[in-house]
């Protein structure tokens, strides 16, 4: 295990439930964000996220939760992540332990190839649970979105007395609809499951305040240490893969020598000019 750290932020290189059990206090977190592997086979720099099988993934998934809750605050919030297919085994799991406010659909688009025999799939499940659902945060004010009918169509709710316009702002229902990350975005890493930005803002914005500790046992790029840094909370990031930590002390520290090793974002390979072409207005040598 390595621990890299920079005033309020700590990155962990190393096992999620060793890190989780040896290192974090117990009732010390006041959000968790988990986007664990989904179990599907996805590459992370050649380490396979795929279990001998779905007993042994869930039994692993049941260790790292319990460890989670552990580490939340009594009115602290969990947010979690997998496949459609594991979702339903989470949420039995869960709400025996904690209260589910939102079962929560991120929609998205998908430009590339989709099934042919069946209805791909175009969402991933986010749980939001709390310990205490007397007692948890929820910034309302600070995640408000449109509302259509108010802001655009300027009905009239002849239902209240006086009559009264529609709201033109309104707590996001729980479908939320942002495209995954590209690789032309501005914020993308090498990594095949980066989360977007827009989506930790809307969860770190309403479920924690200013100078709180926000928790990812499975960090990957650090978009949620990278978020909450920006949102000025506190952060402790977990990462087992050695490269995918170096984006994290790169992009949450913004140390850009790790013993030597420079650590600068790789150039996209359209952003590499190259000297030998030509282009029409230029003169030939």
């Amino acid at each position: 295990m390595n621990k890299y750290s920079s005033n309020d932020h700590t990155i962990y290189n190393g096992d999620a439930l060793e890190i989780l059990k040896n290192e974090i206090e117990d009732n010390s977190i006041d959000l968790i964000f988990a986007d664990p592997p989904y179990n599907i086979g996805k590459n992370f720099n050649g380490r396979k996220g795929k279990w001998k099988n779905d007993e042994s993934y869930l039994e692993w998934c049941y260790q790292w939760i319990n460890l989670c809750l552990l580490k939340l605050k009594n009115n602290g919030s969990f947010y979690v992540m997998t496949s459609t297919q594991f979702m339903p085994y989470f949420d039995i799991y869960i709400q025996k332990k904690m209260d589910i406010l939102s079962r929560i659909v991120w929609s998205y688009d998908s430009s590339g190839v989709q099934a042919k025999k069946y209805f791909g799939s175009m969402y991933e499940p986010i749980l939001f649970c709390v310990k205490d659902k007397k007692n948890y945060t929820f910034n309302s004010e600070d995640v408000l979105v449109e509302a259509k009918t108010g802001a655009k169509r300027k009905l009239i709710d002849y239902r209240k007395n006086p009559p009264q316009p529609y709201n033109t702002q309104k707590v996001p229902g729980n479908v939320w609809n942002y495209p995954r990350v590209r690789y032309r975005m501005a914020e993308y890493e090498k990594h095949p499951t980066q989360k977007p930005i827009q989506l930790l803002e809307r969860i770190v914005k309403a479920s924690s305040n200013e100078g709180d500790t926000v928790l990812d046992p499975f960090s990957g790029t650090f978009t949620t240490s990278y978020v909450a840094k920006i949102l000025k909370r506190k952060s402790i990031g977990i990462e087992i893969d050695e490269e995918y930590s170096k984006i994290g002390i790169r992009r949450v520290l913004e140390q850009y020598d790790l013993n030597g090793e420079d650590l600068s974002r790789e150039p996209k390979i359209y952003e590499i000019k190259n000297p030998k072409q030509q282009t029409l207005f230029e003169p030939k040598i």
